[in-house]
């Protein structure tokens, strides 16, 4: 299955936030669209680097509550990894794998189309393993 196949099925918001804004904006953003993470962009369009759940929880540790009264900018991720539409899912579950990452901004001609998450990787292939078992059970009873 391609990227381009699992952002027709999900859609391809991408919810950002800009990089000065407070952790404590991002929380209440991520929870208000139940996504785990967010890019850091100026514009809306520009991507400065990613945010997660992952990269809040962490930082809380380390520097407490403080640290909701922080800029979005100094937990961001700013070196990003991405995908086209044309990779398939087993390229994207590899890399994910390989650098433990959750999220990737889907790119088409330079441009953020969607973010894939290791969930909608995971659906996308459990859809496809029932696809298989059905044509397996079909055949069996032809």
């Amino acid at each position: 299955m391609r990227i381009s196949e699992i952002l027709r099925r999900k859609g391809g918001e991408v919810v950002t936030i800009a990089p000065d804004a407070t952790v404590r904006e991002l929380l209440r953003i991520l929870a208000a669209h139940n996504v785990g993470a967010a890019i850091v962009s100026p514009d809306g369009t520009a991507m400065a680097g990613i945010v997660s759940e992952r990269d809040i929880v962490r930082r809380l540790d380390r520097d407490g509550a403080p640290l909701l009264d922080a800029p979005v900018s100094t937990i961001m991720t700013a070196a990003l990894h991405t995908c086209s539409p044309d990779d398939n899912v087993e390229t994207l579950n590899a890399i994910m794998t390989e650098h433990r990452i959750r999220h990737l901004p889907v790119l088409e001609d330079g441009q953020m189309i969607g973010i894939v998450s290791i969930g909608d990787v995971v659906k996308s292939q459990i859809s496809e393993l029932e696809t298989e078992r059905e044509a397996l059970v079909r055949y069996l009873h032809s």
